[in-house]
């Protein structure tokens, strides 16, 4: 679903990333690790259009996306959640659902009908795969921080993306709150068969749901492969795991 050869980010002479090669396969749950600074939101960025790589292509299902802008990625396929909650804070749930929909639809710019009137039912059923049916009138801003970051998730599904990065899902989750966005992500993945890419710090969230994983140290892939081959690897666990192998949060 998603090929990466040779990509380089190059700031002022400071290469944040470098000779980055990644295959992604289509349907996989496939997770970027790291200790902070390692390159990983870089990454992110520059797959979604949000910077112009230095070096390098990305192929998304086949075809060169490489530099193209973020809201012609999303109707290519892709979708991306960011690690700080990124929703319309004074629309309503629901108002949030159905604008993502207008604008998945072209239609935010239609001027003769009216946009309340639009996509209503697909917007109920979006609200009701993430479990945000009871919260569709609540203004976002009210929601607590988990049910914000489900709010978001539910946005990138509105555009019924290919592949969805996730920047950090669980970022500043309490353990309940991660065990709830681990198991929402991990059902509605298997359900609609998308691509799912993520960068994550918690790395029990990551063992438990990764299929395949990518160390990345100072802007370069440093291992991947299968998550106890990536676990046991004895250069990973000098750089990175150390203590964190089994699980748990990363302090890095």
């Amino acid at each position: 679903m998603l090929t990466i050869r040779d990509l380089g980010v190059n700031f002022s002479g400071f290469w944040a990333l470098k000779d980055v090669d990644l295959d992604v396969s289509e349907k996989s749950r496939h997770a970027i690790i790291g200790p902070n600074g390692a390159g990983k939101s870089t990454l992110f960025n520059a797959i979604t259009g949000y910077l112009k790589p230095t070096t390098g292509r990305v192929n998304l299902d086949g075809q060169d996306i490489t530099g193209r802008p973020p809201h012609e990625l999303v109707k290519s396929g892709l979708g991306r959640s960011f690690q700080r909650v990124n929703v319309f804070q004074d629309l309503t749930v629901f108002e949030n659902i159905q604008a993502a929909l207008l604008a998945h639809h072209s239609r935010a710019y239609d001027l003769f009908t009216p946009g309340a009137r639009l996509y209503r039912a697909e917007a109920e059923a979006i609200l009701e795969q993430v479990g945000l049916k009871d919260e569709a009138n609540r203004v976002a801003a009210t929601l607590a921080y988990g049910k914000q970051k489900q709010l978001e998730f539910a946005l990138s599904l509105a555009s019924e993306p290919k592949i969805l990065l996730l920047d950090e899902p669980t970022a500043g989750m309490s353990p309940r709150e991660t065990s709830e966005i681990l198991d929402l992500i991990v059902r509605i993945q298997e359900a609609q068969g998308f691509t799912l890419l993520f960068t994550e710090h918690d790395m029990e969230f990551v063992f438990a749901i990764a299929e395949t994983l990518t160390v990345l140290v100072q802007g370069r892939p440093l291992a991947t492969g299968a998550p106890a081959d990536v676990r046991d690897d004895p250069e990973v666990q000098r750089v990175y795991l150390g203590g964190h192998a089994s699980g748990g949060k990363d302090a890095a």
